[in-house]
């Protein structure tokens, strides 16, 4: 089998695509060594859990810049920002592309130094800042490399004079690596015609699924008079459908007599969630609003089983959003929850197969439509064997189709990584 380098940017707790790729190979016979950052104080304690009960299958390396390393967190930010800065005069697309790296990834030598200490057979990157990294470790080596396109990384961002700049610099970053990937992936098809479209390459859509349970999930009420709802994701903040939400919740409530229990799981800036608390103490009172900490991927599945509605509320006012298909929905999906989908090109066609079996299965609505959010959360309170269908249905979705295991996803990554290596050795036997 063959040695293979994956390479995220970002923790392992937080690129769970990574993750499951390199377990993936791994557990298909490759000698897998993953490289990661680390720079969060909540995220470095779940990596090392995460990788103690992978010890045996990969090895790993990490790209410390956390506080713990003051001499590497403050050589690479003064880099980034002297970067950041010569780039914006010189301009994104005309800037030497090594600037542009820099500029972009605050630990990108780091980065290409960690992947070039061991030999490899096929390096492959995922998260934005991770791209380069590996077009550029393999350009020194003579090593194939490929890419994994979580989000579309050129239109990623709220729109802002700063997000303008990083997303040229993201498009010239996208640019100059994707052609010499030897295969590309995506998190969604609709990323992945967006891809196709903008630089004329086959990109593979393969989804953010997870493993199926061991044991299916429970899709009757848990608490009945209460309709719990659940949103997770690394940062509690804004812009991302939460004040809907809770404004939903909250006519739902009135309108039905039931309680509405709203759980929210990741980092909390402290003054965002006090501007939450505020809007519920004035549009929905009787709500009650839980805030949890972050937890590893692993857990994702267990922690939501426990609630009845799971909110997958991606914003279409920033493109990547709009074309994304998050852990989401996809978590919610094997925990058996009903879940309500903002209507999004990367969302529809999930929201979609999960309705197959009755067209209230999967509550799907305009983002933004808080009217609407609230109708369908009323009717899965009014309707408790509304609501357990809707469960059933995610339920049934995940075991047929949306699952890391099914050939579209875990068999698809597999055969593509084989083909890859595959014209690596005919080419490497034509050469001699």
């Amino acid at each position: 089998m063959s040695r293979i380098c994956i390479v995220t940017a970002g923790h392992l707790a937080t690129t769970p695509r990574m993750l499951k790729a390199a377990d993936a190979l791994a557990e298909a016979g490759h000698q897998v060594r993953v490289v990661s950052t680390r720079f969060l104080h909540w995220a470095s304690h779940a990596d090392g859990d995460l990788h103690n009960r992978r010890h045996s299958l990969w090895h790993w390396d990490v790209v410390d810049y956390s506080p713990s390393d003051p001499m590497t967190r403050n050589v690479s930010g003064l880099r980034r920002r002297g970067a950041e800065a010569l780039a914006a005069v010189l301009t994104p697309e005309r800037c030497p592309a090594g600037l542009a790296y820099r500029a972009y990834s605050r630990v990108h030598p780091e980065l290409v130094r960690t992947i070039l200490t061991r030999p490899e057979e096929l390096i492959y990157a995922g998260t934005a800042g991770a791209l380069a990294a590996a077009a550029v470790a393999a350009g020194k080596t003579g090593t194939p490399y490929a890419l994994d396109l979580e989000d579309l990384h050129s239109g990623e961002q709220d729109d802002s004079p700063q997000a303008r700049r990083a997303h040229r610099l993201a498009r010239r970053i996208e640019g100059r690596v994707l052609p010499g990937a030897i295969f590309r992936t995506a998190g969604s098809a609709a990323l992945a015609s967006t891809y196709r479209d903008l630089y004329g390459l086959k990109t593979i859509a393969i989804h953010n699924t997870f493993p199926l349970p061991t044991k299916p999930p429970v899709t009757t009420c848990r608490k009945p008079g209460t309709l719990r709802l659940y949103w997770f994701s690394q940062t509690i903040g804004p812009n991302r459908g939460l004040e809907e939400a809770i404004l939903a919740a909250g006519k739902a409530g009135q309108a039905t007599g039931t309680k509405m229990e709203l759980h929210l799981r990741g980092q909390r800036p402290s003054s965002y969630v006090e501007s939450l608390r505020r809007l519920a103490g004035e549009v929905a009172p009787k709500l009650r609003l839980k805030l949890h900490d972050p937890e590893p991927p692993d857990r994702m599945i267990e922690l939501c089983a426990a609630y009845d509605v799971g909110l997958a509320l991606e914003q279409a006012h920033v493109l990547n959003r709009a074309l994304c298909l998050s852990n989401k929905p996809l978590t919610y999906l094997l925990a058996g929850l009903a879940i309500a989908f903002t209507d999004t090109p990367g969302q529809r066609p999930l929201a979609e197969d999960i309705g197959r079996g009755g067209s209230q299965d999967a509550l799907i609505y305009p983002p933004g439509d808080a009217d609407a959010l609230a109708a369908g959360l009323a009717r899965w309170a009014r309707k408790p064997a509304a609501l357990a269908a809707a469960r059933a249905a995610s339920w049934r979705a995940a075991r047929n189709r949306w699952h890391w295991h099914h050939p579209l996803e875990r068999g698809a990554l597999l055969q593509t990584v084989a083909s890859a290596l595959a014209s690596r050795t005919r080419r490497d036997g034509a050469r001699r």
